[in-house]
């Protein structure tokens, strides 16, 4: 399973971080990613990184401001949120698939419980 944690809430401008906890399963193999859902808005990719060769992609919205991370021996992830904006409000989920093919193809192996990002001032 996965866990997520570091939601908060942020002022404009500022910086979070977020970090997602693996336990049952090694991260290693998998790819994985951070999604988000803001109210009344379907859920959304964020990043991820490919298990095939670790390259990190970025939804374009925040490229540039956020930064995906993984420390294979903690079996954990992280996401770097800098430069937020209001429109950077959402629940935060961590996901990992097998591959990328059936991360976008919507088949997540697991899925964290989601940690709350609000940025406002």
């Amino acid at each position: 399973q996965l866990a997520e944690s570091g939601g908060d809430l942020v002022q404009p401008g500022g910086s979070l971080g977020l970090s997602c906890a693996a336990s049952g399963f090694s991260l290693e193999q998998y790819t994985i990613a951070w999604f988000r859902q803001a109210p009344g808005k379907e859920r959304e990719g964020v990043s991820c990184i490919s298990s095939t060769d670790g390259s990190a992609y970025y939804r374009h919205s925040v490229k540039g401001r956020f930064t995906m991370s993984r420390d294979t021996a903690k079996n954990m992830f992280y996401l770097q949120m800098n430069n937020l904006k209001p429109e950077d409000t959402a629940v935060y989920y961590c996901a990992s698939a097998m591959n990328i093919e059936r991360l976008i193809g919507g088949v997540v192996a697991f899925w964290g419980q989601g940690t709350q990002v609000t940025v406002s001032s």
